[in-house]
């Protein structure tokens, strides 16, 4: 098993039936490295954006490091808004969702709900996570998404030639 190096690349995947996705290949090498060997993905809705964010069983410790963190800036500053509790549902509500050697899994229908999920997956790598877009939510964002609008809309081109 090779370390694991963070999520990186774009890929796309068309909705399966009865709720079933695929997660791609070089996200699976990786989510799986990230879990220790494990098939394990965590999914989870982004906190800002209308979209999903993915990751593998070793991002909780940094989780629970970057609880403690911001806990400690919010008491440096002064700052009475943070609520630990509020914060830590935020960061810990993610779905632990096991997938086949061939990188099927099953979404709970709240995460399609909550990621406004369609006929298909975006997936954009972010280092220690990875985005889990609709492409017409992905469409929506500002010109700082260009980027992974460009390679969203090529890569569902693709599959809808039969080419992904």
């Amino acid at each position: 098993m090779s370390a694991f190096g963070g999520y990186s690349g774009q890929a796309f995947s068309p909705a399966g039936d009865k709720g079933r996705f695929v997660l791609p290949p070089a996200f699976r090498k990786a989510v799986k490295e990230s879990s220790d060997g494990n098939r394990i993905l965590c999914l989870a809705a982004h906190d800002r954006f209308d979209c999903l964010v993915g990751f593998g069983l070793s991002r909780i410790a940094k989780l629970h490091a970057q609880l403690d963190n911001e806990e400690e800036r919010a008491i440096r500053l002064g700052s009475h808004e943070f609520d630990r509790e509020v914060r830590a549902q935020q960061l810990f509500g993610f779905e632990q969702l096991p997938f086949d050697d061939s990188g099927r899994f099953v979404m709970p229908e709240h995460l399609r709900d909550l990621g406004k999920v369609g006929e298909g997956l975006y997936f954009q790598g972010a280092g220690d996570f990875f985005f889990v877009w609709n492409p017409e939510e992905l469409g929506r964002m500002d010109a700082g998404w260009k980027s992974a609008q460009a390679s969203c809309a090529k890569l569902v081109a693709a599959a809808k030639k039969g080419g992904a």
